[in-house]
């Protein structure tokens, strides 16, 4: 059975190349983000990595850690820091997981039970590693989001969705689509519509199970 939304995650302790990392007690109170990648020095991987260290500041703001997560070892994920500052301008000072052994990326669904790195092992190995994943305070699985090799990932999509997870989880509404903070939210449906107009105030009513109206402060 493959890790799925409100699974809380597996508590593995994994070799990162900022030392050793258990990952319930790297969390802690805050918000993660593991983004997974099937080997060092690829091109695709290498912009994305630039672009999460980009977004540091974001991160910050969040209250949210980022951790990457490749199947190659400690020494080649220092190394690669360089090309990824290069190409990204921007130093990566996240933790990236030596994930040699594919505990991991086992653990996390990504790769099959018996999967095992070849000798001379490419990338198409472990084509299916590239995942985000979005990680609670609580140590539940949020949201995921899976791309294949040839296509890079938006982290500007990946900050939006957790700027409306934190807003979903933290003010008890939902966010509809393309939603973007100072948008409207929609009112869950199991609040009345008395209950709505006293605890929101106004509303537009688009359905009668589509209710929108402005965030609660």
């Amino acid at each position: 059975m493959g890790l799925r939304i409100n699974d809380t995650i597996p508590n593995l302790t994994v070799e990162t190349d900022q030392g050793t990392v258990t990952l319930h007690d790297w969390i802690g109170d805050n918000w993660a983000i593991l983004f997974s990648h099937p080997k060092d020095f690829t091109p695709v991987c290498t912009t994305e990595f630039g672009a999460v260290a980009q977004l540091a500041d974001e991160w910050a703001k969040r209250g949210t850690k980022v951790m990457g997560v490749s199947v190659d070892g400690v020494a080649d994920h220092v190394k690669w820091k360089q090309d990824i500052e290069v190409a990204g301008g921007a130093e990566p000072t996240f933790p990236i997981v030596a994930d040699k052994d594919l505990v991991l990326s086992k653990a996390f669904d990504m790769l099959p039970s018996e999967a095992y790195l070849p000798e001379k092992a490419t990338p198409n190995d472990t084509a299916t590693v590239r995942v985000v994943f979005i990680i609670g305070p609580d140590k539940k699985l949020k949201l995921s989001m899976t791309y294949p090799m040839n296509v890079g990932r938006n982290f500007a999509e990946v900050l939006r969705a957790l700027d409306a997870l934190q807003t979903a989880n933290g003010k008890g509404v939902a966010t509809p689509a393309n939603w973007n903070v100072g948008d409207d939210v929609i009112i869950p449906l199991a609040v009345s519509n008395d209950a709505a107009k006293e605890k929101y105030g106004d509303y537009t009513t688009v359905l009668p199970y589509l209710r929108k109206t402005k965030l609660p402060v």
